[in-house]
């Protein structure tokens, strides 16, 4: 696929998605509606994602002050299409490489990240004890910008109980804490911290625990390959050992 009429030059590409600059740093943006700026154009491959929806959730929770990248377009754009705000800085990932930050830190940032956004209100349940989800919450998918930490690919995103967000999370990075990968000090010492920044291990492991429903999730992702899955089993002991 080539780059998009209008884009400019590929910054990256995930499992599911490509992103291309939009704009340039005099606030030409390309989008013909005098905001300025610098934006850039995520789009789903092979009909991955719904970028409405998810759009409309990092709105919301960027009203009540959370941290994400502000979103525009998507509402008359396909829904494979979703331009944001163009962010700059590293991944926790790339700081944690480049030795800016300890994986300690950077557990108790993920933690933090998860507490702030549960603190929200749910957008559509009244259920008191239900909650928006981030469901792909780990060390890539947090920015470390001049402004502090901002959250990006909500494409995951849903609502229900806390648990399933922290045992998400855990998960993610158990797997490549017990997998043969020079990064699995570094991921078991964050797996630790982000658990002990956990207001509650019963959300994890409790009769309602989300651990079981994230593994099963892991499980069934598409874009797992087999040697990722076969690390759920250790991974989840991993989790229950360090809550033990």
């Amino acid at each position: 696929m080539g780059i998009p009429a209008g884009a400019g030059r590929l910054l990256g590409s995930g499992r599911t998605a490509d992103v291309y600059a939009l704009g340039d740093r005099d606030g030409h943006d390309g989008l013909g509606d005098g905001s300025g700026g610098e934006w850039v154009l995520r789009r789903y491959r092979d009909g991955y994602g719904d970028a409405p929806a998810e759009a409309a959730v990092m709105e919301y929770v960027r009203g009540h002050g959370y941290p994400v990248p502000r979103v525009r377009a998507a509402e008359v754009r396909p829904r494979t299409d979703l331009v944001m705000e163009r962010l700059y800085g590293p991944t926790v990932v790339e700081a944690l490489a480049a030795g800016q930050l300890a994986a300690g830190e950077a557990g108790l940032a993920l933690a933090r990240l998860l507490r702030d956004l549960h603190a929200i209100p749910a957008r559509r349940s009244t259920d008191p004890a239900v909650r928006v989800l981030h469901l792909d919450l780990h060390p890539e998918n947090v920015l470390l910008t001049p402004a502090g930490p901002m959250v990006i690919d909500w494409a995951n995103t849903g609502e229900g109980p806390p648990g399933r967000d922290w045992s998400m999370s855990a998960v993610i990075v158990a797997q490549v804490a017990v997998d043969d990968d020079p990064r699995a000090p570094l991921a078991e010492e964050m797996l630790s911290a982000l658990l002990a920044g956990c207001p509650d291990p019963a959300l994890l492991t409790g009769p309602d625990g989300g651990l079981g429903w994230a593994t099963g999730q892991r499980a069934a992702n598409p874009t797992m390959s087999p040697h990722e899955v076969e690390l759920l089993g250790e991974a989840g002991e991993l989790i229950r050992r360090l809550l033990a």
